[in-house]
């Protein structure tokens, strides 16, 4: 009984020393983390229970009042649901965009690299300095947007100056900038698609369309899904376009949640409101990305 009780002492030695070797080699990357993400995640839901207004050290904790204010915001669901409405207007034409490129883009030819350069050169390029040129773009006089509709012959539109258009102007350049970006990603996957089934299939008399069906939807199903997830947490955090092209106008037509917070943090000086949005943000997210995973184990093909 002595030596099984000494092995059992000997082996949970061998555990804990083994487990504070393992927390000694990640520390390094632990440490960041918690600084840098846990403790302002968790700092912020604190936050949202207060009345802090960002100017004073003091403030007093008044548990969900900040919530219940919020829901009774009518800001709140307008900017709800300009955030659903932004996240879906990127998310599709950004992943079929994306694909088409791909497509397109992958065979070789002359000149094959440079346009790859020029696709992909928005997505490196600072956010404020595309959306100052956009704003330039979108002028209602000598803008160049305007100018390709009077080619066409179509009636000239207002773009960031009106409501009804203000949030499609957004999107554009949001889907601009994010294309080069999903083209890539898409070109990777495209080429680790076994060339060998689309001989295969061509001798049993698959058309291209039903290839592409069959074969480069399921291959490339892991790189759809990682995209989706990622091109929607960016549209959830999107800022700067929206700051330099609307400032959440005109009438509040491009205010999303995160606008809603800057608003409510920075200009009304209510961060403990702001915190609460920015807790909601979080679990939209989190529910979202919830709802594609569970989605996506139908159809992805790892």
């Amino acid at each position: 009984m002595d030596t099984v009780t000494e092995k059992k002492k000997s082996r949970k030695k061998s555990g804990v020393r083994h487990a504070l070797t393992v927390l000694l080699f990640i520390s390094p990357a632990l440490i960041p983390l918690f600084v840098f993400w846990v403790y302002p995640i968790l700092r912020s839901v604190w936050l949202s229970f207060t009345d802090w207004d960002f100017m004073t050290p003091q403030y007093h904790v008044i548990w969900f009042k900040n919530y219940s204010s919020l829901f009774k915001d009518s800001r709140f669901y307008e900017a709800l649901w300009n955030t659903l409405v932004f996240t879906a207007g990127t998310l599709f034409p950004t992943m079929i965009g994306g694909l088409g490129l791909a497509l397109l883009l992958r065979k070789h030819f002359r000149g094959n690299g440079f346009f790859k350069f020029v696709l992909f050169s928005p997505w490196i390029t600072p956010t404020v300095a595309i959306s100052i040129v956009w704003t330039w773009i979108f002028r209602e006089d000598g803008g160049l947007a305007n100018l390709v509709l009077s080619l066409f012959g179509l009636p000239q539109l207002k773009w960031i100056s009106s409501s009804e258009t203000a949030m499609l102007s957004v999107i554009i350049v949001t889907v601009w900038k994010s294309l080069g970006y999903a083209m890539i990603f898409y070109l990777s996957a495209l080429e680790k698609v076994p060339e060998e089934l689309y001989e295969a299939s061509a001798l049993d008399g698959a058309k291209p369309w039903r290839q592409f069906l069959d074969m480069t939807l399921p291959g490339i199903s892991p790189t759809t899904f990682f995209l989706m997830i990622i091109t929607m947490v960016n549209s959830l955090q999107a800022y700067d376009q929206i700051q330099i092209l609307t400032q959440g106008g005109p009438s509040g037509s491009t205010r999303t949640l995160l606008y809603l917070y800057y608003q409510l943090g920075f200009q009304e000086f209510k961060m403990g409101q702001a915190a609460s949005v920015a807790v909601i943000m979080i679990i939209l997210t989190v529910l979202l990305s919830l709802v594609q995973f569970l989605a996506s184990r139908k159809w992805v093909h790892y």
